[in-house]
């Protein structure tokens, strides 16, 4: 590696689309794109571990440090896991984040040096699901000296490992390539999407439109959803008053519930529709 290649990619273990409603909440500007069968990766637009300041003139942030941030809040959202990759002129390394487990990482020297705990990559291997023999014994070879072997070279034998899993990078996106080259590539893939924060209002109104266009949205919204609402509100009212007059807090209560759902349910499909019509 030389002086000039730093960069990072972040890599979901999910399709753009489950991915993208996430991303906008890191309120960072970045690429979006295929990359697998079961992947997406992210690609950051701007490079802010260059300062703390939005103009980049604070005190330079490690550039590990602010990708394992936004893997464990990409993780912690989610059901699956994201695997930050890192590199600069003086080393490289990984964080894998899942969930709320503590996230485990590895770092690399520049001239491929092993930095990190054997520990990590078996972790690691769990964590992915991957062959706890095969796959492990590659993984483990890379936390071994190899005078042969640069920083760079260890990340790419890490991904050939993650190859086995669906992941498969565009040509040009990779370790040791720059930050500006990563962008550009990324650039100009296939269905590539851009991901930025456009305030709390839009984020949340993405976040709406991902649940309704998931297994639950007819639940939701639609005509479904309104039959439903409907229902809850015929049934609610009577089963209120019938508890009441019974003096049945068990049924009241059942009542109150199902006549707050039908409502709410309402309520829900006429305010999105008021968004969508400004």
């Amino acid at each position: 590696m030389n002086a000039t290649s730093t960069g990072a990619l972040l890599l979901c273990r999910a399709d753009p689309e489950t991915v993208r409603p996430l991303a906008h909440l890191l309120r960072e500007q970045m690429l979006l794109t295929r990359a697998g069968e079961e992947w997406s990766v992210l690609v950051p637009e701007g490079k802010p571990w260059r300062g703390a300041g939005p103009s980049g003139g604070g005190d330079p942030e490690p550039l590990d440090r602010v990708l394992g941030g936004w893997a464990t809040a990409l993780a912690v959202g989610s059901s699956w896991p994201v695997l930050a990759l890192w590199w600069d002129a003086d080393r490289a390394g990984y964080t894998l984040a899942a969930g709320f487990r503590r996230p485990v990482g590895y770092v690399w020297l520049a001239d491929g040096t092993p930095v990190g705990e054997d520990e990590a990559m078996r972790t690691f291997a769990a964590r992915l699901g991957l062959d706890p023999v095969l796959d492990l014994q590659e993984l483990e070879a890379l936390t071994r000296p190899d005078p042969e072997s640069d920083a760079e070279a260890r990340l790419r034998g890490l991904l050939a490992v993650l190859t086995r899993t669906g992941l498969t990078l565009p040509t040009g996106l990779g370790p040791g390539e720059s930050a500006d080259r990563l962008r550009s590539v990324a650039a100009v893939q296939r269905g590539v999407e851009r991901v930025e924060w456009a305030g709390w209002r839009d984020a949340v109104r993405v976040e709406l439109d991902a649940v309704e266009s998931s297994g639950l949205g007819p639940w939701v919204r639609g005509p479904r959803a309104r039959a439903i609402a409907a229902a809850q509100l015929a049934a609610g009212l009577p089963l209120l008053l019938w508890g009441a007059r019974r003096r049945s807090g068990g049924w009241a209560a059942a009542g109150a519930v199902l006549l707050a759902q039908g409502a709410l349910g309402l309520a829900y499909h006429r305010a999105r529709a008021a968004t969508e019509s400004r």
